[in-house]
């Protein structure tokens, strides 16, 4: 499959799939989980030679913290071991790591393990992957009127001066563009309270694809069907 000539700047995607990847072959859901994090490598790799300036990935949702403790710390386990081995293998690659959410609810062995990573790899100037941690669309829009309010507090905002360009600013992603491209795996047909406000203008691409089998081609499926789009942000 050649190339497509309109690469978007910014990808995000809802991983989804892993337990049912895992149990198509009878295997405990950790299992499915370790294959999805196996699929990451697959599409930062992809991303790098599309030259995708920005990916972000759905790692841990705020509602995950509601699973059965053994597997919430079994994904902790499994973030803070990808991030030991990883972030060596991105530092000499130019990634920069990034991470967005309530990150202060991860373990202290996490937070630690993901503030080496994002300071090791902050001057890279390749592609930047943002990893979505104990993250919540409608947190980030609370937290985000939270900081508003505390700036028209302290005399830093007049409150006239507040459109959509100043609130975005006072939210996680305030230093990264906007996704131009969404892609969900496994066929479901909902955005799961994934940045609700960045992806307001996002084009969707849903695959039935399992996260852990997500690979190039299938990347380079989603950016195609991007480039073939139209995009007028409500205009003619």
């Amino acid at each position: 499959m050649p190339v497509p000539s309109q690469i978007p700047r910014h990808i995000a995607i809802i991983m989804d799939g892993n337990g049912r990847w895992a149990k198509e072959r009878g295997l405990p859901r950790r299992a499915g989980h370790r294959a999805g994090a196996d699929a990451v490598g697959h599409v930062v790799d992809a991303c790098q030679e599309l030259k995708v300036g920005y990916l972000t990935l759905y790692a841990f949702s705020s509602e995950n913290w509601k699973r059965p403790a053994g597997e919430v710390k079994s994904l902790m386990k499994l973030l803070e071991r990808f991030l030991k081995e990883k972030t060596s293998e991105m530092d000499e690659r130019g990634v920069r790591l990034q991470a967005i959410g309530r990150l202060k609810d991860l373990p202290e062995s996490c937070q630690q393990q993901l503030h080496e990573a994002v300071e090791r790899t902050r001057s890279n100037t390749g592609l930047t992957l943002i990893l979505a941690l104990s993250y919540g669309g409608r947190e980030e829009i609370i937290d985000g009127i939270k900081s508003v309010i505390h700036h028209v507090r302290e005399g830093h905002l007049d409150v006239g001066m507040l459109d959509p360009d100043v609130f975005a600013k006072h939210l996680y992603t305030r230093y990264y563009p906007d996704p131009d491209l969404l892609i969900r795996t496994s066929g479901e047909m909902r955005v799961s309270n994934f940045l609700l406000w960045q992806i307001s203008y996002a084009e969707m691409y849903i695959t039935k694809t399992l996260w852990p089998d997500f690979r190039k081609e299938e990347l380079l499926a989603a950016v195609t069907d991007y480039a073939a789009r139209s995009r007028r942000f409500g205009g003619i």
